[in-house]
């Protein structure tokens, strides 16, 4: 083939991810293109086969040729199998040393190795589109080995990599890589197929208002998509019905109903979850009305799509709920015929046998559960309690252990996830009777004699017998067939057939027996069978049988999609699973299994996708890095230079996304740990400290370079030294200035404070529990004073202790940022009193308003300038308006156990924080370069670094290498936290403290704030402090003499200042004018209004927000669009306008600064050489 990758012009230009979905080559009318795609990847293996042996530094063994099956990372499965393994990662096939001598080798090499990269990745891109994940995964991967510091510029491979992983169910994966896409091409063709999947798997991890807003978005885009926007519409109402949001959900399933164009197959979905919905929610009506209107809905969502095995076992469930037990036999029967691979079915059906009882049929139904789903807790458990009723109490036991061990569960990384989400919303009581009855069971066994031949026969086969019954045998050979008729990147899967769970060892155990009582209670997935049967089963009418029918499929997923279709992907039109099947729906009592039918495209929106490929060069088109050099921008151009640059750049397409950063940079992420071993001593440093004895030694430039040289520092007795009158931001002066003045309240469990335990699971945890409420200063006074004076006295019952404080209010679930939801904090309040100890922490009382609180803002002036609120050397000063909590004043009111979560500040400023008194605080430090490791540590335990509320294990820390400071400040000590550092903070008794940021004006300071600005886009977080407008009013206010910190600002200018031309070219081109707006004074920094994404932004003390709960994403600079017609003018970023209207005709374009000012300003920010008000390193 002369060197050349093969394949021919209209295979080249399908080459490209960004096809899949739309292009359906399972169709008999495309098998001609189908042929052709397979025929160019055989061509392409060989090419690259080729290029491995001989091609330049001969770089391996051909048999790296075959995309290759490899291990997920560590931190996604920690117990791997063969059975589980999915393809993640390949090892690199060529040292990057050696990449770098060949490099310049001559031309004909280097474009040798540019051919035999771009395969790779057109290689990727055709299985993607045949739907061959795991192949498509390996030829992505091998391209990332070459492309590992350029592959951000390929914009169809992050897409195409992004829908591998989410394919795969390699949701970690899948999000971060769209998130990147997003980020760098806000813009691109299909943003709106990768907000719609964000969604998905944000809603699967349990970030249900990020997942609403991606949803949201994703209805905004004219781009054609492979779904409808009634599709979309139904994942928004099954978004709220999730939250328990039961209303909401309501009004958006009958709106979809009412919809004239609603397909059969939605219509069958959206009547399933209203019959459940009205089955489960009491507060949708009486009992027999929402009865009668549940077997409405389900028999409605039958008539619109028969096949729907999951409507029948629900109409089951449904009867059996009101002891129509014929009727629900026969619904489970339908059922299995349509679905035979629902563990939910089989285990109904056991429930049903067994209180008819007929043992040995209901032990059949439930072992054909447990195979089908290994983790299914209510199976085992139900298996359980039936040995234990027939007095089989060692097969009871092993079925107990498996309820609470849920064996596989730990095998596989894709239900890790899905089966914490369950565990919030498992009832205690379950796990804790499950407890007691192994407990129980233990001592009975252990004093039991061993079975003898003479011993009475048993009545139910033991459960190693029942795990290799003829019945059990023939359900894994359907299994079996089922799998060899699925593609290949299927059929890897855990296999059904194996050893039963093991008995366990006799134990002398010295615990006082419990009285043997049956549990009644399931699991949340499965609650309590009907009671009362009208008639055994053995008289059921005329076509239903005795036993059901034992046959089963498969699990089609390896991966963990328990009950997906078993078609193969390559044959469908588009996403048939754009239901994440690990959703749990309706409070979790059944899985959603059968993904959502998704519409055929016209061949036109096709044809107009192909037509567009043709404007692209072979880099956006979906083949490797762009061929040709683009402009390059350096911050020695002046403004002129660089507006001719700008002039230059092509205007037919938006302007990519503004960076601060180098534009050769690539997406911000976590930074690695630093790769030290530390000893134990070094993870436990001691804490930097200074003790002031005078004014003296606190105005002292050493003071400042001490501060800046640790990751964090405490300032002892700066208050004496000062002369501070604390005494005025006690409690007494507060409640004598502002009684009335509000506080915000988080409500939180009391623990030591190197423990953070979840008592439901008796472990402990990282997820920090907390909801918020509102009060006044007086009426939390009065809370503060009387825990203190309930101390003095005998210790009380948790009833009396647990009283809300008067004035209290209590916030909607929908206000809180919590870990776990408001619901499961009553709870567990209800079931752990004795326990749990619960208190309130006043938060966010803010001082910024000088007429109330002028004497406590007179009194911080006594302050060193580098620790002032306000200060010329305060980055934070030249804002311009006001950010509450960052250049004002915060104040916090706390009792013993009043918590902190673990955090970085906002934008990593430096921290001040004074201690009041007079009780002491406790706190936690990390420094900043091991960030990454905590964040790392956040994900691993299901948690979001940035949205979630978090309380560091410390054992777990010191495993990954990860030092901690820890120290007491006392009343009186000011604790600085510099740049960057990661910390917790408990109280030790009663006390007020105060506390704002401050921005230093250093080459480092500057560097993680916008480092962090950039990784907040990343992740679809407002950064509060606006740092473009910043970096224009520091070059306009200051002169710099410090080289980094200089060229660290001139390059913000510089980025920001193209952008703001090109986008105004853009507009231009549009036919748009440009109308100039201006700016107020002290008028609050623009943030999009659509790209809204999340709620509160990172907090400083209690992880609240200081703002508004909705905020928004992405700060807008001197180029605002806001649509003509509004009443309330909303600002919008361009690429948001453009999701209004792509031709920009009805959004008027405004310019706050003229381009003259603009560039005045960055012509005359320049390197001063003498020293200034900058702070030189």
């Amino acid at each position: 083939k002369g060197g050349k990758s093969p394949g021919n012009s209209l295979i080249s230009r399908l080459a490209c991810s960004r096809y899949y979905g739309f292009l359906d080559l399972g169709s008999p009318k495309n098998a001609e293109i189908r042929s052709m795609v397979q025929q160019t990847i055989s061509s392409l293996q060989a090419y690259i086969s080729q290029g491995q042996v001989n091609g330049p530094g001969k770089r391996g063994d051909p048999k790296n040729a075959i995309p290759l099956k490899v291990e997920p990372p560590e931190e996604t499965s920690p117990m791997e199998t063969e059975d589980t393994k999915v393809p993640l990662q390949v090892p690199s096939a060529v040292p990057e040393k050696e990449t770098k001598e060949r490099s310049g080798s001559g031309e004909c090499e280097k474009s040798h190795e540019e051919e035999y990269v771009n395969a790779l990745c057109k290689l990727g891109h055709l299985h993607l589109l045949l739907g061959e994940y795991s192949e498509a995964l390996s030829a992505y991967q091998k391209y990332l080995r070459f492309r590992e510091k350029s592959y951000w510029r390929n914009h169809p491979f992050i897409y195409g990599l992004g829908v591998a992983y989410f394919k795969l169910r390699c949701f970690k994966w899948a999000i971060k890589s769209f998130q990147e896409l997003l980020y760098l091409s806000p813009n691109f063709t299909c943003a709106n197929e990768v907000h719609l999947r964000l969604g998905l798997m944000l809603k699967h991890c349990g970030e249900f208002q990020v997942a609403l807003k991606h949803l949201q978005l994703a209805l905004l885009y004219a781009n054609p998509s492979t779904f409808s926007e009634l599709q979309v519409k139904f994942q928004i109402a099954h978004l709220y019905e999730v939250q328990n949001k039961h209303k909401a959900a309501k009004d958006g399933y009958e709106y979809l109903l009412n919809e004239k164009h609603i397909s059969l197959e939605l219509k069958a979905d959206v009547y399933r979850q209203l019959g459940w919905m009205y089955h489960c929610v009491e507060c949708l009506g009486e009992k027999k009305e929402r009865e009668a209107s549940a077997l409405s809905f389900l028999q409605k969502s039958i008539e619109a799509d028969p096949k729907s095995g999951q409507s029948l076992y629900l109409l089951g469930r449904c009867y059996a709920g009101i002891n129509k037990v014929h009727d629900a036999f026969l619904a489970y029967r339908n059922s299995v015929e349509k679905s035979e691979g629902n563990a939910d079915t089989w285990c109904s059906i056991g429930v049903l046998y067994q209180q008819q009882n007929q043992p040995t049929d209901a032990l059949q139904a439930y072992i054909c559960a447990v195979q089908l789903d290994k983790d299914h807790k209510a199976a085992w458990t139900n298996l359980g309690i039936l040995y234990e009723s027939c007095g089989q109490l060692r097969d009871a036991y092993a079925c107990y252990l498996n309820a609470t061990k849920q064996i596989s569960f730990q095998k596989n990384p894709l239900l890790r996830k899905k089966q914490a989400i369950r565990m919030k919303k498992d009832p205690i009581g379950l796990s804790k009777g499950l407890t007691q009855r192994i407990k129980f069971l233990e001592v009975q066994l252990s004093q039991a004699p061993l079975p003898s031949i003479t011993s009475k026969r048993r009545n139910l086969c033991s459960i190693e017998e029942a795990w290799n019954l003829p019945i059990s045998l023939e359900m894994n050979s359907r299994q079996q067939q089922t799998t060899q008729m699925m593609p290949r990147q299927m059929t890897k899967q855990s296999p059904i057939q194996g050893p039963p769970p093991p008995y366990p060892h006799a134990q002398q155990l010295s615990q006082s027996p419990i009285p043997a009582k049956r549990i009644k209670e399931e699991s949340p997935a499965h609650p309590e069978p009907p009671k009362n049967i009208l008639s055994r089963l053995a008289h059921a009418p005329k076509g239903a049988p005795s036993n059901p029918p034992m046959y089963l499929t498969g699990i089609s997923d390896a991966l963990g999609q328990r009950n997906a279709n078993a078609m193969p992907e390559g044959n469908k039109v588009s996403e048939q699973s754009v239901v994440d099947t690990f959703d749990e729906i309706s409070n979790d009592i059944y899985k959603q299994s059968e993904g959502i039918k998704l519409e055929r495209l016209s061949h036109d929106a096709i044809s107009s996708n192909l037509s567009e490929d043709s404007k692209h060069n072979e880099f956006n088109g979906g083949g490797g890095d762009a061929s040709e050099t683009p402009t390059v921008f350096k911050i020695q151009m002046d403004s002129k230079q660089l507006m001719a640059a700008v002039k230059v750049l092509p205007v037919e397409e938006p302007p990519v996304h503004c960076t601060v950063l180098q534009g050769s940079a690539p997406p911000p992420s976590p930074p690695d740990c630093p790769p030290q071993k530390l000893t134990r001593e070094q993870l436990l440093p001691p804490t930097p400290s200074v003790h002031l004895e005078n004014k003296k030694n606190a105005f002292s430039p050493q003071l400042q370079e001490f501060c800046l040289k640790h990751p964090i520092a405490v300032v002892r007795g700066l208050a004496g030294a000062l002369k501070l009158d604390l005494g005025l931001f006690s409690t007494k002066t507060l409640v004598e200035a502002n009684p009335d003045h509000s506080v915000e309240v988080r409500t939180q469990v009391h623990q030591s404070p190197d423990e953070n335990w979840d008592t439901s699971q008796g472990k402990r945890v990282w997820a920090c529990i907390s909801h918020r409420s509102h009060t006044t200063i007086a009426k939390y006074a009065q809370y503060q004073a009387s825990s203190f004076q309930d101390s003095l006295k005998p210790i009380l019952p948790q009833d009396e202790s647990d009283k809300g404080f008067p004035g209290s209010q209590a916030m909607s679930d929908s206000d809180s940022k919590d870990s776990v939801s408001n619901s499961n904090i009553v709870l567990k309040r209800k079931k752990h009193k004795i326990n749990s100890k619960m208190l309130r922490f006043g938060t966010n009382v803010d001082l910024s308003d000088e007429r109330k609180w002028k004497p406590q803002l007179t009194e911080l002036q006594k302050l060193p300038a580098f620790a002032r609120v306000i200060s010329a050397a305060n980055m934070l000063s030249h804002v311009g308006h006001v950010i509450l909590g960052m250049n004002t004043v915060q104040l916090y009111m706390k009792v013993p156990g009043s918590r902190t979560p673990g955090h970085q500040e906002n934008n990593n400023f430096c921290s001040i924080n004074i201690n009041i008194g007079p009780g002491d605080c406790e706190w936690f430090a990390v420094p900043d370069s091991y960030w990454g490791g905590v964040h790392n540590l956040c994900e691993k335990n299901n948690i979001s670094y940035l949205h979630g509320s978090w309380w560091p294990v410390l054992e777990d820390l010191y495993k990954e290498n990860i030092p901690v400071y820890r120290f007491i400040q006392k009343p009186g000590d000011l604790v600085w936290v510099n740049a960057g550092c990661v910390h917790w903070v408990q109280s030790v008794g009663w006390c007020n403290n105060i506390a704002w940021n401050v921005g230093p004006l250093t080459a480092r300071q500057y560097s993680l704030a916008i480092e962090r600005y950039e990784w907040n886009k990343v992740q679809a977080f407002k950064s509060i402090v606006p740092m473009v407008h910043l970096s224009w009013n520091l070059a306009r206010n200051i002169k710099v003499s410090d080289t980094k910190l200089f060229e660290l600002i001139k390059m913000c200018l510089l980025q920001t200042l193209k952008n703001v031309l090109h986008i105004q070219e853009f507009v231009k081109s549009k036919g748009v004018e440009i109308r100039f707006n201006g700016r107020g004074k002290n008028e609050a920094s623009h943030y999009c209004g659509q790209c809204e994404v999340c709620l509160d932004p990172a907090p400083r003390e209690a992880l609240i927000s200081n703002k508004s709960s909705l905020s928004m994403q992405v700060e807008v600079f001197n180029v605002l669009f806001i649509k003509e017609q509004e009443k309330r003018h909303v600002v919008h970023c361009l690429s948001c306008a453009l999701k209004l209207s792509p031709s920009l005709q009805g959004i008027v374009c405004l310019e706050e600064y003229r381009l003259s000012e603009l560039q005045r300003v960055y012509d005359s920010f320049t390197l001063h050489r003498t020293q200034g008000l900058a702070y030189t390193q």
